[in-house]
């Protein structure tokens, strides 16, 4: 699929001109400056082309920051690996500095750069453009993101230049979401499984704000990996933040898989009870990663078993992995674990074996009473993969208790197996 770059300076509209290309609000946007840092690939479709828009981080030449260079870098990166470069300036100033040197870049990339001068909102103004001839770009597009002025014609000329699209396959594709806490060390999880520093690493909390998907392929099997923000209480949330968390949420929704990780220094906190606790309610298999396990005192190592035991009792099935993305260790087992869950993600089991496990249970005469009722299970089967749900017709689906359902799941478990996969069980009646 195509790529079509949006770079700029910071704070001239880039985000809000792809809200408008893709007709909703994936993108970050607040009055900040600097607030997209990372390479955020959204889908989008126009004349009958579909291609990956990429917003960036604002170009920062020389500035302060410390993550300036960083973001700087992302930038140019993503200009690197587009098929199309929009370079967005604010029309309603004169060319500055930074932008005459992110043209002298611009100008020796072999590919297509559309000079979009953005917030003329008055189609009177439209003269205000030709002062950005001087960036020797061409033909600069006035357009204003905001009011949605000029984004058609624009979308043309990209649109037209995009080279012939390839038919993709998302069969087999497994979709894996990175979530935690800030800080906890996701983005460099993420940078060793894809073997490049796709993801900024910084010290900042906070420092991935949007999520980032990114395809690879390995051993034949491919994987998207979704580097998300992190998430903090809702009270310690400012506006920015909540629409990085409203992302987690939404990368759950799309993920086969969640990669959860730990800062286990810190051990087990409310926060990575919810978060798990998000990821089992959307139908995700979980793999949790003690992550700096490198740093962890010897003499707290039965203490973090205990709470994470404890804390983490309602996902007892997922695996847990001791990792240290600093030191590389533990990494190369993550790969393999997913594929077993993925395994059994997507395992289906026979409508034979699933009532045989009931006949059994119900030979064992653990049931429900209420009321001179008495539950009794008629029959059973698998209605879907990935999570795994199974259909049981009982006689009186109001019997069925909290317990009781987990104690079905514990046969089922022990029988089936399900590793790092939440079990989805639906009663109904029998007429």
């Amino acid at each position: 699929m195509s790529l079509v770059a949006i770079v700029g300076r910071p704070n001239v509209g880039k985000s809000t001109l792809v809200n408008r290309i893709v007709s909703g609000q994936p993108a970050i946007v607040d009055e900040s400056v600097g607030v997209t840092r990372d390479r955020n690939y959204i889908e989008a479709e126009w004349a009958g082309k579909t291609f990956i828009v990429v917003d960036t981080g604002g170009l920062i030449f020389g500035g302060k920051e410390e993550l300036a260079g960083s973001v700087r870098e992302q930038a140019l990166l993503a200009a690197e690996e587009a098929d199309a470069i929009v370079f967005v300036v604010d029309g309603k100033a004169s060319p500055l500095p930074d932008d005459e040197e992110i043209a002298q870049i611009l100008r020796y990339q072999k590919k297509p750069v559309f000079l979009v001068v953005n917030k003329l909102d008055d189609v009177t103004k439209e003269s205000e453009k030709f002062s950005f001839y001087s960036l020797g770009l061409g033909e600069p597009h006035a357009i204003s993101a905001m009011h949605g002025l000029g984004i058609g014609d624009l979308l043309d000329e990209i649109a037209n230049t995009l080279p012939p699209q390839e038919i993709e396959e998302d069969e087999g594709l497994i979709n894996i979401a990175i979530v935690g806490r800030p800080n906890v060390g996701k983005s460099s999880i993420c940078n060793r499984l894809l073997g490049e520093e796709r993801v900024i690493v910084s010290d900042i909390p906070g420092t991935t704000r949007d999520a980032i998907d990114t395809l690879i392929e390995k051993d034949g099997k491919r994987y998207k990996f979704i580097d998300t923000a992190g998430l903090r209480r809702r009270k310690k949330v400012k506006d920015v933040e909540y629409y990085g968390m409203v992302r987690v949420l939404r990368a759950l929704d799309k993920a086969d898989i969640t990669l959860l990780v730990l800062d286990a220094t810190e051990g087990v906190t409310e926060q990575d009870q919810k978060i798990a606790e998000f990821a089992e309610n959307r139908g995700c298999a979980i793999m949790v990663l003690l992550n700096k396990w490198d740093l962890v005192d010897p003499e707290n190592i039965n203490n973090l078993y205990l709470k994470l035991e404890k804390k983490f009792n309602f996902i007892s099935y997922a695996p847990v992995l001791k990792v240290s993305a600093l030191k590389n260790r533990g990494i190369r087992n993550i790969y393999p674990t997913i594929d077993d869950i993925v395994e059994e993600y997507f395992k289906q089991i026979s409508t034979s074996q699933l009532n045989s496990l009931i006949k059994e249970i119900k030979t064992k005469g653990h049931t429900v009473s209420k009321g001179g009722k008495k539950l009794n299970i008629l029959y059973a089967t698998q209605v879907k993969k990935g999570p795994p749900t199974f259909l049981l017709f009982v006689n009186e689906p109001k019997l069925v208790d909290m317990y009781y359902r987990r104690y079905l799941l514990s046969g089922i478990r022990k029988m089936f197996g399900f590793k790092g996969v939440p079990i989805k069980l639906r009663f109904r009646g029998k007429n």
